[in-house]
């Protein structure tokens, strides 16, 4: 009697990725929650305490990573053209610090946690100068430093450095990847694994040997340089990417190492899901060399009643001006042209009639509901354009699992209302049912110095480097 073949091997279910999401300003996507009396991040942003108080209790609670938003100009689109106002009298993302300024001084009390830094290829204008930063800070941190490449949408970044409108969409992202394509130059071809001797013996540091400069004649950039360091331990900082757009897509695609994506609805985000895993297989990538975070609010307590509670309490500090400057800002849309009492259920404005198409199906009862200017702020006022998941935690995990099922996500960038007070209530009371469940980790990857941004990222046992089907590869000198 023959034997039994055995059962094919069991693919191991990797941890859920655990992202804390915030900025470098007083009011993220929560306008106004910075009166709220338990929040430190908005009266205390410019204070460094706060960030290295932060950072510490992030890797206390095991989040892969801190990723900070940021953006060039100030929401001037509601009651404009041109208006400031209603932004600076809420702090609705603005002020805003330059973040990667902070990330010295957090990297310097925590040893795993990564930092992922928004900085845009559409107003740097020199991929040199942007491969040192990151190279310093990639040595700084051990290799816990990602990018999260970005191309700017405000007109008023535009005005700030000193066009008059912005450059065309698709323009903008053709000049990004040529913008990465010389920075990979740098991070990977310009020194060999080795290179540095420091040998006190011959007095030689470098051997020149193995080192050289590359020459990059480009539509956009020419350069002939070399990398002012040598590698750090990734060469090439974790890449990450929030574009959902077709030109967005296809830039993830060929670029993405963790992608940032949107949608209120799990169906929603799952189309860009798939349509970004095939855009893969059309560049020779794995459709899982990409990991697919979803931005999501949380607002948690022992029991949903007390949940419920916590958030009516929460929504009274919001401020509705705010919002609605940021919403004009991601939309174009000026809200103050609408009248108060005007249903918007019935309007194609920036965007709207999505926001109250979904929310008419995920909100009980929602069928009386009219869906005026104020109601629409009202459901955006705690944490933006991002699905909410309210309740205790049982109810809440129940949510993040739908949205890893049906969505097809790796994990979440978790929006903050109080800082760092939604953080500390995700590690008392989500984790543990989290952990129950299975789905998150205990720990690092690789604890402590010797685990790298990509390592904990992916924990696939390939090391801190690019993986070997990124396009970066490519410019490895042998």
């Amino acid at each position: 009697m023959a034997t039994p073949a055995p059962p094919p091997p069991t693919k191991t279910k990797k941890p859920w990725i655990l992202n804390a999401f915030t900025m470098f300003t007083p009011g993220h996507v929560s306008p106004g929650l910075w009166k709220h009396p338990q929040d430190r991040g908005g009266l205390n942003f410019t204070d460094l305490k706060y960030w290295i108080d932060l950072a510490k209790l992030l890797e206390r609670g095991k989040f892969h990573g801190l990723f900070l938003a940021d953006h060039l100009g100030i929401y001037d689109v509601y009651k404009g053209p041109a208006n400031r106002d209603p932004a600076l009298r809420s702090g609705a993302q603005f002020p805003l610090g330059d973040p990667i300024l902070l990330v010295s001084a957090m990297a310097s009390v925590t040893t795993s946690l990564a930092f992922a830094i928004t900085l845009s290829t559409t107003y740097e204008s020199s991929p040199f100068a942007v491969a040192r930063k990151f190279s310093t800070l990639d040595h700084l941190t051990q290799g816990r430093i990602g990018w999260n490449v970005v191309t700017s949408f405000l007109d008023s970044a535009a005005r700030a450095y000193g066009l008059d409108h912005q450059i065309p969409h698709a323009e903008r992202y053709a000049r990004a990847d040529e913008f990465l394509e010389l920075t990979y130059k740098l991070w990977e071809g310009t020194w060999r694994d080795g290179a540095v001797v420091k040998d006190p013996v011959s007095g030689v540091y470098s051997d020149p040997q193995h080192v050289r400069a590359i020459t990059h004649q480009g539509k956009y950039f020419q350069s002939y340089a070399t990398n002012q360091l040598p590698p750090s331990k990734q060469r090439t900082p974790l890449i990450f990417q929030a574009g959902a757009s077709k030109d967005g897509s296809i830039f993830a695609a060929k670029h993405a190492e963790v992608m940032f994506v949107p949608g209120l609805e799990p169906d929603k985000t799952r189309k860009v899901v798939d349509t970004v895993r095939a855009r893969l297989r059309e560049v020779g990538r794995a459709p899982d060399s990409v990991k697919f975070v979803a931005g999501i609010t949380v607002i948690v307590a022992e029991t949903d009643e007390q949940a419920q509670a916590k958030y009516a309490e929460q929504l009274s500090y919001a401020d509705p001006e705010g919002m609605a400057a940021l919403f004009g800002g991601w939309t174009d849309t000026d809200l103050s042209q609408f009248d108060d009492d005007e249903d918007f259920t019935f309007q194609t404005v920036g965007g709207v009639h999505s926001f109250v198409e979904t929310w008419s199906k995920t909100i009980p009862n929602s069928g009386g509901i009219k869906w005026t200017k104020r109601r629409v702020l009202q459901e955006l006022a705690l944490g933006g354009a991002h699905p909410r998941a309210i309740g205790s935690p049982a109810t809440v995990a129940d949510i993040l699992q739908r949205w890893v099922d049906e969505a097809g996500v790796d994990g979440f960038n978790f929006v903050h209302t109080v800082s760092p007070g939604t953080f500390e209530d995700l590690i008392e009371f989500v984790w543990p049912e989290l952990k129950a469940r299975g789905v998150i980790w205990d720990d690092y990857a690789a604890p402590g110095p010797a685990g790298s941004a990509r390592e904990n990222y992916f924990q696939d046992g390939l090391g801190p480097k690019l993986r070997p089907d990124h396009p970066g590869k490519q410019h490895v000198w042998e």
